[in-house]
């Protein structure tokens, strides 16, 4: 027996033999406190994710919903908005997220590359109808006499993710029914379900923090703050935004069913601005005009002073040829001489022939005219009346603000300019022509629409002495009771065509509804009064045959296609659906030719 067999362990490791010629082994690294390493980017500068089981590769930072809908994933959403700050209020765009232990709102969450998202598992069905039936528990259910009944996102989306009864037991929580916010909108706050969509405009796009959100619980309401009122230019948007009929149009308020009315893509004749809007329309009238989404001009927004230019396009309307001054015929009872197209046509051929040459006929165009009535109306003015100045008139200069209202409130100064210039006629402006008035030396004049820059009454005063005043005009005005003969023009809804704002940007708007009684379009016009006078008459029968023949001529206009520049007959899905017909037929396409009679 040894001696170490006789020892007791003391815990004392005795220490391994080195070899001589073995270098010690080097320490292993700590692993790195924390979350494991972000796994590296399948395509580098975008997120890529899973959407309902496709991939979706998007750019950092887009949130859940606008990245579903690039793969066709429909995430309903009330409080969201794409254009304003994130309020995630209304809970029922909640999905599932692999890298949360619960449900996540997708209008807040931005993706995280690698994430796997899910939009219709039974978690997520029972989340939306749940919300749904919170949002339905004190609202009154008054679809029958709702406004907003055809475009509302609780009618829809209960169809879509509820329908199911109510199991409120008691009565509903009261609120005030009809509140005047100002002279615009109307507030029903029973049907409000606090999104904030509005409360929000006002304060980041309009700049004008007039609503707020006040009380709390089942009594938080929107409002003004006391002693003020929604007064803004922008109020309207205010309607837009609502995604249910809690803020509505007092000027719209039951006029019309949504499921009634087609729209039709055309631009805004306020301003130089150019809004893109949309015509709601039915039969021959315009019932309202709402933004149309354009990133370079107007976003999705759009003024109240824009918005309510359409009652102009259904009263005071020019509908019939005229012969001979209006003025004073009333009080003696003698009725102005009422003619045909032709009639007129030759009328004022006949009376402004004579006078070609003479240097005392004039042309006066409006920069509120569009195009291709320019284009037409200016080529017969050079060739046929051999004029080699046109004055320009126009409305009157207005006020401009922080956003979207400019000064100048003529739709295509820009596009006159332009189309003189290309045509060679010298530009001279409605001073001018007032002294040119005053001196006697205009002694007749061809004037392309009747909007001018001073009081009517005053150039009516003026035109009053011309022997010869041919006016081609859409409403009725001071200037028109002077003319010697009367020439009803259409309005731009009511024929397709093209307006150059005032940034250079050409833009095109559709046809909405025919002509009202006897007015044509301007170029029409132009094109009859070329053959009358003797003139080699132009085979035009549409402005777009107007544009490929003259446009050629102004260099500005080389690089517009006037064809694909043509705005699409409907809106994009996701976007200010449009309401459905209640005949099946697409919206836009309810009314062909002359519309009838409707039994309603």
């Amino acid at each position: 027996m040894s001696d170490n067999d006789t020892k007791k362990p003391n815990g004392d490791v005795p220490a391994a033999p080195v070899a001589a010629s073995t270098t010690p082994p080097a320490p292993k690294a700590a692993a790195p406190a924390g979350p494991p390493p972000k796994p590296a980017p399948k395509n580098p500068g975008f997120v890529t994710c899973t959407v309902d089981g496709k991939e979706v590769v998007v750019k950092p930072g887009t949130n859940m919903i606008e990245a579903a809908k690039t793969v066709g994933s429909d995430i309903p959403y009330y409080c969201y908005h794409p254009r304003l700050s994130i309020a995630a209020n209304c809970r029922i765009c909640l999905i599932e997220a692999s890298n949360a232990p619960k449900l996540v709102p997708a209008c807040q969450t931005p993706l995280a590359e690698g994430v796997v998202i899910k939009t219709t598992t039974p978690k997520v069905k029972e989340q939306q109808r749940a919300v749904m039936e919170f949002l339905l528990l004190n609202h009154p259910v008054d679809c029958s006499i709702c406004d907003q009944a055809g475009e509302c996102k609780l009618q829809d989306y209960y169809m879509k993710y509820d329908y199911r009864p109510s199991r409120l037991e008691g009565g509903k929580t009261l609120k005030n029914k009809r509140k005047v916010l100002g002279p615009r909108v109307v507030l029903d706050q029973e049907r409000c379900i606090m999104c904030t969509r509005c409360v929000r405009v006002m304060n980041e796009v309009a700049k004008q923090p007039q609503l707020g959100v006040f009380g709390r619980g089942s009594h938080e309401r929107i409002d003004v703050f006391p002693g003020n009122e929604l007064d803004s230019d922008y109020s309207m948007n205010t309607v837009d935004v609502c995604p249910v009929g809690a803020l509505l149009s007092r000027d719209f308020r039951f006029k019309a069913r949504a499921w009634f009315l087609s729209a039709t893509p055309s631009v805004c004749t306020g301003c130089a601005k150019g809004c893109n809007t949309y015509v709601d329309w039915m039969s021959q009238d315009t019932y309202r005009i709402r933004p149309r989404e354009n990133e370079e001009i107007n976003q999705s927004w759009m003024c109240d002073s824009g918005r309510l230019l359409y009652k102009s396009f259904n009263l005071g309307r020019v509908l019939q040829a005229r012969l001979g001054r209006a003025s004073g015929k009333a009080a003696s009872n003698e009725a102005v001489p009422v003619v045909t197209r032709k009639e007129a046509a030759q009328a004022a051929a006949k009376a402004l022939k004579p006078l070609v040459g003479s240097g005392k006929l004039a042309v006066l165009a409006s920069p509120v005219s569009s195009n291709e009535e320019l284009l037409a109306g200016l080529t017969f003015a050079k060739a046929t009346l051999g004029v080699s100045t046109v004055y320009v008139g126009g409305r009157p200069q207005g006020t401009a603000d922080h956003f979207l209202r400019v000064a100048d409130k003529n739709p295509n100064r820009k596009g006159l300019e332009w189309i003189a210039k290309g045509l060679g006629l010298k530009v001279e402006s409605f001073d001018a022509l007032s002294q040119a008035l005053s001196k006697g030396s205009v002694k007749a004049l061809y004037a392309i629409g009747t909007e001018v820059p001073v009081d009517a009454e005053t150039f009516a005063q003026a035109t009053s002495q011309l022997e010869t005043f041919v006016v081609q005009a859409t409403n009725e005005s001071p200037v028109t009771a002077q003319a010697t003969v009367l020439l009803p023009a259409s309005i731009h809804v009511e024929d397709e065509g093209s307006f150059t704002q005032m940034d250079g940007i050409t833009q095109r708007f559709r046809k909405a509804y025919p002509p009202k009684g006897d007015a044509i379009p301007g170029w029409k016009w132009a094109a009859e009064l070329t053959r009358e006078a003797g003139g080699e008459a132009p085979a035009w029968t549409s402005a777009r045959d107007v544009w490929r023949e003259l446009a050629g001529k102004v260099a500005e206009f080389a690089e517009f296609n006037w064809d694909k520049a043509s705005p699409p007959d409907r809106e994009k899905p996701g976007i200010n659906p449009l309401p459905t017909g209640a005949d099946g037929r697409p919206p836009g396409y309810r009314e062909f030719g002359s519309p009838r009679v409707r039994g309603i």
